[in-house]
């Protein structure tokens, strides 16, 4: 990874794969509620808690130092589609909570909001991978280019030491094998 939109499409690699594996879950609608939690795990620490705190935290504010608009325009969609997005993800994780004390009648709610929460992040790391990342690649120099990687890997290691990055992507790969074949 040369440059930090490079490092942010490779976190959007693994997050694809974990999509594709929520959709299985959706088409077999199983009762068995232990991986769709592992999912809401990785979903909380790594999609959000690492890929969209490097972009909310460190990517939007330099673009917006550039000239982008916080009120309006990509970062503005790309900012309140993570806060649609968490919303998705609190109905499963409290789906899963009711389903816990309930049963079965809140099965239909959790995979609404995967559903959801797949379709949006799909469009979501769509526009990212081909409007704004491609207007951030002619906007920032190289320089800032290779400012903003050192910080990601900053935060890495700040904050997710020990392999947590790599078990996470292990678990998505775990997932896919299960799932996917």
């Amino acid at each position: 990874m040369n440059t930090a939109t490079q490092n942010l499409e490779y976190d959007h690699k693994y997050i694809l794969k974990l999509l594709d594996v929520m959709e299985k879950m959706v088409i077999n609608c199983s009762n068995d509620l232990l991986e769709v939690k592992m999912v809401v795990d990785i979903i909380k620490q790594y999609v959000d808690g690492f890929h969209h705190a490097k972009e909310e935290n460190l990517f939007f504010p330099l673009l917006v130092q550039k000239g982008f608009s916080n009120e309006n325009g990509p970062v503005s969609v790309m900012l309140h589609e993570h806060v649609e997005g968490r919303k998705f993800v609190k109905g499963i994780s409290d789906g899963i909570a009711k389903y816990n004390k309930n049963g079965d009648s809140t099965l239909p709610d959790i995979y609404r909001n995967m559903k959801e929460y797949i379709d949006l992040l799909r469009a979501h790391i769509a526009k990212e991978n081909n409007v704004l990342f491609k207007m951030a690649d002619r906007l920032l120099t190289p320089a800032e280019q290779q400012s903003l990687l050192d910080q990601f890997t900053a935060v890495e290691k700040r904050d997710y030491s020990n392999g947590r990055i790599q078990q996470f992507i292990i678990d998505i790969e775990g997932l896919e094998a299960m799932y996917l074949g």
